[in-house]
C-alpha cells in the first residue's frame, strides 16, 4: 500500500495530552463501562504502530538521531517533534494496570525495527512511577507478562504465529488494533482486529474494539452496522 498519510505534528502542552507538568489529560473522566461491567476482556491486546499507535511513518517521517524534548515528545535532526496519539499513553497505562491486567503486544511491518525500539523506550508515560522515574512505553510490552515486539517486514500472520506461541495466547482470545484494511487476514485465524481512524487508538476506539470482541466471543449481542471490523464481507 503506497504511504500517503501526512506527518501529524507531536501534540503540544496547550493543546494536547501533556501539560506543563508532564501529565496527561487524554484519560477519561469516569471509569470506562467496558472496566466496570463484569464482563470477559481480551487476554491480549496487539497494536500496530504507524498511524495506530502514533501518527507517522516510522521510515519516511523521523531523521535519526532522536532526542527527548520531555517525557512525551521527541526530536529529530531536521527538528520534527514526535509523541503518541493523545489518548494512547493514558490507554497504555490502564490497559498495563493490574485494574485491566490485559497483556500487550505489538505487530509492525515497520522496516526499521531498532528505530521503533528507540521511540518507544524513549517515550514514557504518564502518572506511572517505577523508582522515581516515569515507566518507558516499551516496558509495557516487553516486561511483567508482556507480548513483547514483532517489528519487522512480514506478514501480520507471521507475526500472530509468533506472539501466540510466546505467549500462549489463543487467537479467539486476541484483540488487534490497525489503520490498514489487508491486515484484516489476520481475522482468518481467529483473531478479532478493530479498524481505527484518523485518531488512531483512542478511547473511543478501545471501547469499539473491545465490543467487537465481545461480541465474536458470543459474550455480548451483535450491534446494527458492526463495529467497524470486516464479517461476511461487510465493513
Amino acid at each position: 500500500m503506497a504511504k500517503a498519510k501526512k506527518l501529524s505534528k507531536a501534540p503540544t502542552s496547550d493543546t494536547a495530552s501533556t501539560n506543563s507538568a508532564g501529565s496527561s489529560s487524554s484519560a477519561p473522566t469516569t471509569t470506562p463501562s467496558w472496566l466496570t461491567d463484569s464482563l470477559p476482556l481480551p487476554a491480549l491486546i496487539v497494536l500496530d504502530l504507524d498511524y495506530t499507535l502514533w501518527p507517522f511513518y516510522s521510515d519516511i517521517h523521523i531523521s535519526p538521531p532522536i532526542r527527548s524534548l520531555s517525557p512525551f515528545v521527541l526530536s529529530d535532526r531536521n527538528g520534527e517533534h514526535f509523541s503518541l496519539f493523545p489518548d494512547a499513553p493514558a490507554i497504555l497505562r490502564l490497559l498495563s494496570s493490574p485494574q485491566c491486567n490485559i497483556r500487550l503486544a505489538v505487530a509492525s511491518k515497520s522496516p526499521v525495527g531498532d528505530l521503533c525500539r528507540e521511540v518507544l523506550k524513549s517515550l514514557r508515560l504518564p502518572e506511572t512511577e517505577i523508582r522515581g522515574q516515569p515507566k518507558k512505553v516499551i516496558d509495557v510490552f516487553t516486561t511483567g507478562g508482556g507480548g513483547g515486539l514483532e517489528i519487522y517486514e512480514s506478514s501480520k500472520l507471521r507475526h500472530f504465529e509468533v506472539i501466540a506461541k510466546r505467549t500462549g495466547v489463543r487467537y479467539e482470545d486476541m484483540l488487534f488494533f490497525d489503520d490498514e484494511r489487508p491486515n484484516f487476514e489476520v481475522e482468518s485465524v481467529g483473531v478479532t482486529m478493530k479498524l481505527v481512524g484518523r485518531q488512531g487508538l483512542c478511547w473511543e476506539e478501545l471501547e469499539k474494539g473491545i465490543q467487537l470482541w465481545r461480541e465474536r466471543k458470543g459474550i455480548v449481542p451483535a450491534t446494527a452496522g458492526g463495529s467497524g471490523s470486516y464479517a461476511g464481507g461487510r465493513w
